[in-house]
């Protein structure tokens, strides 16, 4: 993987979006000639417009990535792919024209634009028909040499086998720290040469995947071998790395302390954020408003009780905030003040709540609380103090998940389908403490971007 901006990035994503950009230059300078060529005018190349071809495919590429064209799933399945990509046309015209309106010196003709548009998606599928097999092939996986054979070796062992894996195991190496749960793994007694080894395996990383560290790092052996030029990573990094999640069976006080993370130089991003949050909560209240009010009216007709609700929510540091949403269930669906998890087809839902809480309509009064800073439009999501009291207790690090101002959408949001139970809770602080960790300004779009993906095919919460 690359890491870009902190955050990392496959080496198939990576190709694949650089060999889109370029297919979807090609297809605008198609557009625009095939459309000169038929008003008999002069077709050849020219400097002129590469203001309009940037803007072309930059936008359909930033589309392409808000719909999850770069997906898992859609670098597997040519039908998921080729469905993801329409959409990521469609989506990236209409914000090309929202574009074009506001700068008419880099706007496209219309017959330009529909051409190019034929052009893209019909280039970009032939490469995904082209590249399918090899993108996914072990031409392109990190070989990767496990030292240890124990339950933390067996769990990369199990990440690898996953079709969505950057990487190959080369093999694994016994170091006789605890009990053995890979078989064939070679003991290092019967290794003369660590390093020559990790030569003669092919391997590119070796993953230090020890039960027992006190006393038992092989500090000569990791030593020749990365003089040797080859990474060598500590499983707590890897785990994260390759998941995009910070591994709570495998991390500890001191990893999170010294790992890389938590930044001090994030003010300046910070205080981009905030400007950020107040600008675009302005606009979205805004905007928002008459669409918030006929919801309200329509909460208020289904059933009695007030179309708005406040709820305790735990923010930055712990301190507690009001939050304001839409009421999407039945005014009793928490009796004596009782916090109950959302469930899946959860009866307390109302028809008219069914609807808003999938278009995340009952989302937007929050808007008030990122404009007044209680919140940001990215974060961990805001729990309820009861919940917080006892996940705190049965999760370990769980606190330091509100050292960050919660938000609206978040890392744990796009990557996790909503959960109601503490496995659920778990999982999603992963996610969260992944994000505390490595938050940037990139990272902060890219989850917005992906926000659009979950509203489109009603991924996450309920």
């Amino acid at each position: 993987m690359i890491r870009l901006f902190k955050h990392y990035v496959p080496h198939t994503v990576l190709l694949l979006g650089l060999m889109d950009f370029a297919v979807l230059l090609l297809a605008a300078e198609a557009g625009w000639a095939l459309r000169i060529w038929q008003i008999a005018g002069d077709a050849s190349p020219d400097a002129g417009r590469i203001p309009q071809l940037l803007t072309f495919a930059v936008a359909l590429q930033v589309a392409m990535m808000a719909v999850g064209a770069y997906g898992p799933e859609a670098l597997r399945s040519i039908r998921f792919a080729v469905a993801r990509l329409c959409v990521a046309v469609a989506i990236g015209v209409l914000f090309l024209s929202l574009i074009f309106f506001m700068i008419p010196a880099i706007a496209f003709w219309r017959s330009n634009l529909f051409y190019a548009m034929i052009f893209a998606i019909t280039g970009l599928t032939v490469l995904r028909l082209l590249l399918g097999q090899t993108l996914g092939s072990e031409a392109f996986k990190r070989r990767v040499l496990i030292l240890g054979a124990g339950p933390r070796a067996a769990r990369v062992r199990e990440l690898a086998a996953r079709k969505d894996a950057g990487f190959t195991i080369a093999g694994f190496v016994a170091m006789n720290d605890g009990p053995t749960a890979v078989s064939g793994a070679v003991n290092r007694s019967d290794i003369a040469n660590l390093a020559a080894h990790v030569k003669q395996m092919g391997a590119s990383e070796v993953v230090l995947a020890l039960e027992e560290r006190r006393n038992a790092l092989p500090l000569q052996d990791l030593l020749r071998v990365k003089t040797t030029g080859v990474h060598v990573n500590e499983l707590s990094s890897f785990l994260e790395r390759e998941t995009g999640r910070v591994d709570l069976d495998s991390v500890n006080p001191s990893w999170l302390i010294f790992s890389d993370g938590f930044s001090a130089g994030r003010r300046v991003s910070s205080a981009g954020k905030r400007f950020f949050d107040l600008v675009a909560s302005a606009i979205l209240l805004i905007v928002t408003t008459p669409l918030v009010l006929v919801t309200a009216l329509l909460v208020k007709l289904e059933t009695r009780g007030p179309a708005f609700f406040r709820q305790k929510r735990v923010g930055l540091y712990g301190q507690t905030f009001d939050i304001v949403k839409l009421r999407s269930m039945r005014q009793d669906a928490e009796v004596g003040g009782l916090a109950v998890w959302a469930q899946e087809n959860d009866p307390r839902i109302t028809r008219v709540g069914s609807i808003i809480r999938k278009l995340r309509i009952d989302e937007l009064p929050q808007t008030w609380s990122v404009l007044k800073g209680e919140m940001s439009f990215v974060g961990p999501r805001p729990e309820r103090p009861q919940f917080v009291a006892d996940l705190e207790n049965r999760l370990p690090y769980y606190a330091e998940r509100h050292m960050v101002k919660p938000g609206i959408t978040g890392w744990a949001q796009i990557n996790y389908p909503y959960g109601a139970s503490i496995d659920d809770a778990r999982q999603k602080l992963e996610y969260d403490l992944y994000y505390a960790k490595n938050y940037t300004p990139f990272l902060d779009l890219l989850i917005l971007l992906q926000t659009l993906r979950v509203v489109l095919w009603r991924e996450g919460a309920r």
